[in-house]
């Protein structure tokens, strides 16, 4: 195979960002055409949690697309469609979830494990807490 064959590592992040874009106007048509067909048939129809179980596989399906093309997952989309999907399962199985409770545990959690994930290249250990007993100059 030669230099010519392989595709260039800008030609790669130019697909990549492209993908991206149309991925991101698809599941928002999606999401738009499934709630305002959910918001025409009448209500008695339609099973409780229904829009939340299509808007939860909306953002997961979306993710799981990321994933298989190599790109960067939405971390907020990802939960929200885990928490939506929930959600909506909890109300057509007629479940009392406590999605508000679980919502404020999962931020939270976010909050105390996002310094700990994020890479600081400030941080003598390379991670954005230093657990080391070295003392910054």
């Amino acid at each position: 195979m030669s230099t010519n064959d392989k595709p260039n590592s800008g030609d790669e992040n130019t697909r990549k960002v492209t993908l991206k874009k149309r991925l991101d106007d698809f599941g928002w048509g999606v999401l738009l055409i499934t709630t305002g067909t959910i918001w025409l048939v009448p209500e008695t129809q339609i099973p409780h949690g229904s829009w939340l179980i299509a808007a939860g596989l909306i953002m997961l399906g979306l993710n799981a697309i990321r994933y298989c093309n190599r790109i960067k997952m939405s971390a907020f989309s990802l939960v929200v469609g885990i928490l939506a999907l929930f959600a909506g399962l909890g109300e057509f199985f007629k479940l009392n979830v406590p999605v508000f409770a679980i919502v404020l545990i999962v931020i939270g959690a976010c909050i105390l494990l996002k310094p700990l994930l994020e890479k600081d290249s400030n941080s003598p250990t390379g991670h954005g807490w230093c657990c080391s007993e070295q003392e910054e100059k």
